[in-house]
């Protein structure tokens, strides 16, 4: 029971994480759009570097850009908890009953490591070279969330028997 309970709370500690991360987006939004409008506009990266034409400073688009990854947080949230009430629920069931009750956790995990990983490493980081900022880089805090979401993911894919 102890492996359940911990395949338990780890989702809910994610689900914590992305609900933080939402509100906060939500109500302090200005303070993180900033950050969505310097990374598309890639207006901190080397001056000059040859990435430029993928720069885009329009303000609709940094809205539509930023309204998708609180979305994908929100969603991730969403997601999650409903995974650990999921799982909550068929805790004492069978090991086939409480591995079949993965499936949120699952997907949850799969959307904040999409958030996380290709929004902020693979879009932000690369695509927009956000690399290039010492002001406006995102990659170390994204590298910290979508590492301890593949460890839960990976945590609690691990099969569960029936208990003893």
């Amino acid at each position: 029971m102890t492996t359940r309970l911990a395949k338990i709370l780890l989702p809910l500690t994610l689900a914590a994480f992305a609900f933080i991360v939402t509100f906060d987006n939500i109500v302090d939004y200005g303070s993180n759009f900033l950050f969505v409008q310097h990374v598309l506009s890639m207006d901190t990266t080397f001056p000059g570097n040859s990435l430029m034409g993928r720069a885009i400073t329009n303000p609709m688009t940094w809205q539509a850009g930023y309204g998708l990854i609180i979305a994908g947080e929100g969603a991730t949230c969403l997601l999650l908890l409903g995974g650990t009430v999921s799982l909550w629920r068929t805790r004492r069931q069978p090991g086939a009953s409480f591995n079949r009750a993965k499936r949120l956790v699952t997907a949850g995990c799969v959307l904040g490591f999409l958030v996380w990983f290709f929004g902020f490493m693979v879009v932000g980081g690369e695509w927009f070279a956000m690399w290039q900022s010492k002001t406006w880089n995102g990659q170390e805090g994204a590298f910290r969330f979508y590492m301890a979401i593949l460890g839960v993911l990976i945590f609690v894919s691990q099969p569960d028997a029936d208990l003893a």
